[in-house]
This record gives structure tokens, C-alpha cells and sequence, in this order.
């Protein structure tokens, strides 16, 4: 088979996308998500955005905004962000949503696979380095803009502690000791962790501390959606403890906002 040769004038570029237009090749479903794009040259890829775990007495808590962004847009307002990978742990995603959450579906078959097999879980150490292995496989997609940064935490039977993972797009697992955040909105969320952690923190303290997270990292970062009580959207969050992996209910966390809201009221 020969390669298409093309003189400086006719060089396509880079995009394969163009390159296959210019063949009458290009897929419907691309043509349709360029037009979408109003002009951008660039694919509309929907994006997580804002995700943080934190240690508390009894184990971990995980949380994570509800929107999603493509370029400027808001794509979701309820987007799903924190996902059960097994009894003991949770995956909370950022990044390009698609990929992501393929790649939870996948992470969650994989350990109900081991412990069929197995008959009994991996371990909290071999799950993170199970997930690692998985981004380590993605980065190529990650070097083409389709990056994904999750945070995984769980609560280790063996050691009887929870546990915190953070990663890299190109598998590095890296163990945090008390909190750990990733997304566009993490730096101000990661900063009122860090001001309001303390060691033990009780469950209470602990989700009001997350959704202060989110809350203000809602405030400084257009992509990391905050409480909309108009259409009753709140930020998931999930306690993973020697009981296992259990969601906050959506009342809780509205009540919780309500606190959270008039306290940053009073304040100004």
C-alpha cells in the first residue's frame, strides 16, 4: 500500500479529522460534532471537572461536583461523578467524561473479576496499581487532549484505615495522607481542605468540609458546578468505611448546603 504523498501547499496538518474531509472520508458523526462547534477547530469533548476525597475517623469521604464543560458550554448539570468500584473503595472522576467513565465500567468489571476468580477482593494497594496500569494504557488518548485524572480511595482491611490515592495522566500513583483533590477547580478546593482539616474528623465535620470544598471552588472556577437548589442538583458524595461504600443521601447534602450557604452569608 502506498502513503498519499502531499507537496507543502497540501499538507493537511496534524488532524486526521481534516485530512480524512479532504478524502470524502470523513464520518457523519464527526461532520455533525464539527458543525456543533460553531466554528472551533476543535472536537466539543464534554470534561469533569472538580473532585476531592478527605480522611476522616472512621474511614474516607468522597465527593464531586455535578457539571460537565465542553470548551465554554456546559454540556451536563448532572453529570455522575463519583462511582462504587467495589464494597471497600470508589473511583471520583476528572477529565474528558467519555473516557473516564469507560474506564470505571472497566476498573469495576476487573475487580469483580479478581474476586470471582480469586475468591477474595485485591487488595486496596493491588486496586490502585490496577487503575494505574489502566491510565498508563490511556496515555496516548491523554496526549491528544482526552486526558483523565481520577482520585481513588478506600478503606484497607488489612491495615483497618482509609485510604487515598491520587494519580497522573500517565499512571503515577501517588498516596496522600489526609486529603487529596484533582480537576480545574482543585487548587481552591484543596486550599479550604487544607485550612479545615484536622486529624479525626468526624463524618459531619468531614462532608461539611468536602462540600465547603466544592462550594468555594464553585465560586472561583466557571467549569466546577455549585448548588442549584432551583433544579435540587448537589454534589454526590460517599463515606467509605469498615461498613463499606455508602452515598450521603440528597437531603443531607441539600441541609447541609443550607448551613454552608448562610455561614458564607453572615460572613460577608
Amino acid at each position: 500500500m502506498n502513503l498519499p504523498l502531499y507537496s507543502p501547499p497540501e499538507d493537511p496538518g496534524p488532524s486526521f479529522t481534516d485530512l480524512l474531509g479532504r478524502h470524502g472520508l470523513r464520518p457523519d458523526y464527526l461532520t455533525e460534532a464539527r458543525a456543533m462547534s460553531d466554528g472551533n477547530d476543535e472536537l466539543r469533548i464534554s470534561h469533569g471537572t472538580t473532585v476531592v476525597a478527605v480522611k476522616y475517623a472512621d474511614g474516607v469521604i468522597i465527593a464531586g461536583d455535578r457539571r460537565a464543560t465542553s470548551g465554554n458550554l456546559i454540556s451536563h448539570r448532572t453529570m455522575e461523578k463519583v462511582f462504587k468500584a467495589d464494597r471497600w473503595s470508589g473511583v471520583a472522576i476528572a477529565g474528558a467524561a467519555g473516557p473516564a467513565i469507560e474506564m470505571v465500567k472497566l476498573f469495576q468489571l476487573q475487580l469483580e473479576h479478581y474476586e470471582k476468580v480469586e475468591g477474595h477482593s485485591l487488595s486496596l494497594e493491588g486496586k490502585a496499581n490496577q487503575l494505574s496500569q489502566m491510565l498508563r494504557n490511556h496515555l496516548p488518548a491523554a496526549m491528544q487532549g482526552m486526558a483523565v485524572v481520577p482520585i481513588f480511595a478506600g478503606f484497607d482491611r488489612r491495615r483497618e484505615c482509609g485510604r487515598l490515592f491520587a494519580f497522573d495522566v500517565t499512571g503515577g500513583r501517588y498516596e496522600e495522607e489526609d486529603y487529596v483533590a484533582s480537576g480545574s477547580g482543585s487548587l481552591h478546593a484543596r486550599t479550604v481542605i487544607k485550612l479545615g482539616h484536622r486529624d479525626e474528623l468526624d463524618r459531619g465535620a468531614g462532608v461539611d468540609l468536602l462540600i465547603k470544598a466544592l462550594f468555594t471552588a464553585a465560586d472561583e472556577d466557571s467549569a466546577t458546578g455549585g448548588p442549584d437548589s432551583m433544579r435540587g442538583i448537589y454534589p454526590l458524595v460517599a463515606t467509605i468505611s469498615a461498613e463499606g461504600f455508602e452515598s450521603v443521601e440528597e437531603s443531607e447534602i441539600a441541609e447541609r448546603f443550607e448551613t454552608v450557604i448562610a455561614d458564607f452569608t453572615e460572613r460577608a
